[in-house]
């Protein structure tokens, strides 16, 4: 049976009978410099990140990993644009953030990026369509946000009509497992079809990029286990590059980008295909290609 798809240049939910498009050839979707952030506590400061630099390219399934007190929560923060370097600069699709203003700033994370928390953060008296066009209707709202944004670095997002939203929303529904939820509240859903529901509101903006802290974390192994392969399918079919954040082997081992941290340093970085050239300068660690 042919496989449903969504054809973004007109809006329209069409049938593919081809084979799912390869990745396109790599570029950096995102770049990290040098970077460092430092915190002040009282009268000292604290080094979270310690001169870092690596680059994500388009389409990876990446999971950065490493444990408490690693640096990994401070530098999903700097390239999820909720918080800024200290000094060394992060570039978002080969520009660099640095310089942009709060409001350009938040348009550019909510045109762009797209977030999936552990605990769901699903909105209890909407419904399963409701909760994932929400972010659509916060966009609506911020029109004078996107002005100033197009005057920055992202192009304004290809407005939707009112049936090709429908259209993509459903899609989406579709694509999660959820089409006969799709009016329930969050409330009559389990654990697993509530993340469901969140991967599916992450992807409705279509953002280039896809930030998950500790996706599974609340979720049992078998619905982890199922959630996960979710995800990877859509980063197979959509092309859109996943990073992860988190303690779960399961999300390293399935993971073609693997960056570890510790004490606000890169320890590994490495592709399954080989090494990772783009390590922490001055971190003393040896980036090792996977056997």
């Amino acid at each position: 049976m042919p496989r449903r798809v969504f054809n973004s240049s007109c809006g329209i939910v069409q049938h593919d009978r081809t084979a799912m498009k390869p990745k396109e050839s790599a570029v950096s979707i995102i770049e990290v410099k040098d970077v460092r952030k430092i915190y002040p506590l009282g009268k000292v400061q604290v080094e979270a990140v310690k001169g870092v630099s690596f680059r994500i390219e388009k389409g990876d399934f990446i999971s950065i990993a490493g444990p408490s007190g690693s640096g990994k929560s401070t530098i999903l923060n700097l390239i999820g644009l909720i918080d800024t370097p200290t000094s060394g600069e992060v570039f978002i699709e080969g520009k660099p953030i640095s310089g942009l203003k709060d409001n350009q700033l938040t348009t550019l994370r909510h045109d762009t990026i797209g977030f999936i928390f552990q605990s769901f953060n699903l909105v209890p008296v909407l419904n399963v369509y409701e909760n994932i066009e929400f972010p659509l209707l916060l966009g609506t709202q911020k029109k004078n946000r996107r002005k100033a944004a197009d005057d920055a670095i992202v192009p304004a997002q290809q407005k939707m009509s009112k049936k090709e939203k429908t259209e993509w929303i459903d899609f989406l529904i579709e694509q999660v497992g959820l089409t006969q939820w799709r009016n329930h509240r969050s409330n009559e859903l389990s654990g697993g079809q509530r993340q469901r529901v969140a991967i599916a509101r992450a992807l409705v903006g279509k953002p280039s990029i896809v930030m998950a802290d500790e996706p599974t974390a609340n979720l049992d192994s078998t619905t982890g286990q199922q959630i996960l392969d979710l995800m990877k399918k859509i980063n197979k079919e959509l092309s859109t590059t996943f990073i992860f954040s988190t303690h779960d082997a399961r999300i390293v081992d399935l993971a073609d980008h693997v960056i570890r941290l510790k004490d606000g340093l890169v320890t590994e970085n490495v592709r399954k295909n080989g090494v990772v050239a783009h390590a922490s300068a001055g971190n003393g660690a040896q980036p090792r290609a996977e056997q």
